[in-house]
């Protein structure tokens, strides 16, 4: 089976990022590696933890209005070949098409989705050199 190989990033809404922000880094210690933001709804910050692996992205996100209720979740899962993972996958659960443009247009970083049976979306990107989003 092409499916995942490992957790890329886990993302969750917030609904006010100066405060999650500071929780995440200030009081459990994570480190901020990366932080965009267009404006107070269009906000991102990854943090990452001491020993690496998977990073954690606090997203506001009004273009994805769908997903900006607080608390939402989606897991990111890397593949080393996002056509065969998707492929395989769409005669199991309804698959997106993969699209090209995970990290804004431009970003060549392909990737589908699927959701659970309660509707948390996975992301199963193709495996690229960046870590974090922005």
């Amino acid at each position: 089976m092409q499916g995942a190989n490992k957790i890329m990033m886990c993302a969750v809404n917030v609904s006010d990022m100066a405060k999650s922000k500071e929780f995440y880094a200030e009081k459990l210690g994570l480190t901020i590696s990366t932080e965009y933001r267009q404006d107070d709804d269009n906000w991102w910050v990854t943090l990452a933890l001491p020993e690496g692996g998977a990073t954690l992205t606090l997203s506001r996100a009004s273009v994805s209005p769908e997903s900006i209720k607080s608390g939402t979740l989606a897991v990111y899962l890397e593949t080393s070949d996002v056509e065969a993972a998707h492929k395989e996958l769409a005669g199991k659960v309804k698959t997106e098409d993969v699209q090209n443009d995970l990290f804004g247009p431009g970003s060549g970083v392909e990737w589908f989705n699927v959701e659970d049976p309660d509707g948390t979306r996975v992301f199963f990107v193709q495996k690229h050199e960046a870590r974090a989003p922005f």
